[in-house]
């Protein structure tokens, strides 16, 4: 069976098509976002059954390129690209476990968490850098003038785009927000060969900027309103069914700044009830640092208008966006989804994050938005305890090992509710023996809620 994709324009009004090969970021009929579409008529003719059995079968398996949590699915996600140009680090096939003891904190005996930092540059813009790159090299293959790859970035985007594009041997441009990002995230593009490009602005002012430099085709766009991007992305969703032997959680929750990787999750799991693998869709859950959330703002009006704000400093620095690119296709998303967002002070992602590492997780500040807003939305009751949920962790916590520190030193301005700092003592066996009896003592007294 031979299956197809190419770009469509959002805008219902118009949807004007376009080829994958072309390099375009917007409708050129009326200046709407695209989004990639696939022959669904043809794809239905194999049913659902077979399509669980196939990628079941490939599912981590060591056949290239199909071992990769993304590539296990190309008919879903770029079925025509040859094999050889695909640039795979093995991505996807993440952790999904269930967080019993955090669970049992809350009176929860269904919560899971999907650890999507567990990849090789450490966050979930794996999932979709992997398919923008391979298409890249594609159309570089068929004669594409295309000499570099550039993305605005505060941190996961650049790290994804230079890995890949450094296994490609193609050259990345990342332009980031001076002093607005982790050491750890600063330094992978670095590492990676990247021309890398510190702006003294916001994210919002390197995207402007990326705008500007990729209307030369020469230079190609990374960032997630090139919906090649959402493409990947939106296997996370697929991902999550399948190991749940596909069935669907009730909700899941997932932190949002350039609102890319919302649409994207909501993209994959209507694919999947479309084609009759899945017949609910869950509920999904958007979660906004109080200091950028204009998602969160326009919800509180039912999405009847959206406008930009100029985003704070936040811990959450990934998300410290004012001006999301997808917006309305994350608006788009949450209607379909019965959808939710809420939002977090710094003080509750930083207490939600450490409770979580209390229980074994290690979590990024954005993660622990994601788990600040389950914490309220289970308060107010609009997550019931019984409900399977999972939350999407988007990075892995020693990318923001800073942020940790100045935790547990109680540094970062408010009271940190669960503080963990090293005893200092003299070597000697009395004086911790005497400790350890005091600390043992409070640990039974205590109730980490």
């Amino acid at each position: 069976m031979s299956y197809k994709a190419w770009f469509q324009c959002i805008n219902e009004q118009c949807r004007a098509t376009y080829p994958l090969n072309k390099v375009v970021y917007r409708c050129g009929s009326c200046g709407s976002l695209l989004e990639v579409t696939h022959d669904m008529q043809a794809l239905a003719q194999q049913g659902p059954e077979a399509w669980k059995k196939l990628f079941d079968g490939r599912y981590k398996s060591t056949e290239w390129p199909y071992g990769s949590g993304i590539w296990g699915k190309k008919e879903w996600v770029l079925p025509e690209i040859l094999n050889e140009n695909i640039v795979s680090l093995y991505e996807g096939g993440t952790n999904l476990f269930w967080a019993e003891r955090f669970g049992k904190m809350l009176g929860m005996s269904d919560l899971w968490v999907k650890l999507c930092g567990n990849s090789h540059s450490g966050s979930f813009k794996d999932l979709g850098m992997t398919v923008l790159v391979s298409q890249v090299k594609q159309m570089i293959s068929e004669g594409s003038p295309i000499q570099a790859v550039a993305c605005a970035s505060t941190g996961d985007t650049s790290a994804a785009l230079s890995v890949y594009c450094a296994a490609a041997g193609i050259q990345s441009i990342v332009l980031l927000p001076k002093g607005k990002i982790s050491i750890a995230q600063l330094i992978q593009p670095i590492a990676n060969g990247s021309l890398v490009m510190s702006l003294d602005t916001d994210f919002d002012g390197c995207m402007k900027v990326v705008q500007e430099i990729t209307k030369d085709e020469t230079i190609y766009l990374a960032n997630s309103m090139n919906s090649l991007r959402i493409e990947g992305q939106k296997t996370v969703g697929i991902e999550i069914c399948q190991q749940f032997d596909w069935t669907v959680p009730d909700v899941i929750i997932i932190p949002g700044g350039n609102l890319g990787n919302v649409s994207a999750l909501g993209n994959g799991l209507l694919m999947m009830k479309n084609l009759g693998l899945i017949r609910k869709l869950p509920r999904i859950v958007v979660a906004q640092a109080e200091k950028a959330n204009p998602l969160y703002r326009s919800y509180l009006k039912n999405f009847e208008s959206f406008e930009s704000m100029q985003a704070e400093k936040t811990l959450a620095s990934a998300i410290q966006i004012g001006n999301p690119v997808s917006v309305q296709k994350a608006i788009r998303t949450l209607k379909q989804f019965d959808g939710i967002v809420e939002q977090a002070t710094e003080q509750e992602l930083a207490d939600a994050a450490a409770l979580g590492d209390l229980a074994g997780m290690f979590n990024c500040p954005h993660t622990g938005v994601a788990l600040a807003a389950m914490l309220k939305l289970l308060k107010t009751g609009k997550i019931d305890k019984s409900e399977r949920v999972v939350v999407i962790s988007t990075a892995h916590g020693l990318k923001f090992t800073e942020f940790k520190v100045k935790y547990h030193e109680e540094a970062l301005g408010f009271h940190c509710r669960f503080a963990n700092k090293p005893v200092e003592l003299p070597a000697s066996v009395d004086a911790v023996k005497e400790a350890l009896k005091q600390a043992l003592q409070k640990r039974r007294n205590t109730d980490v809620q």
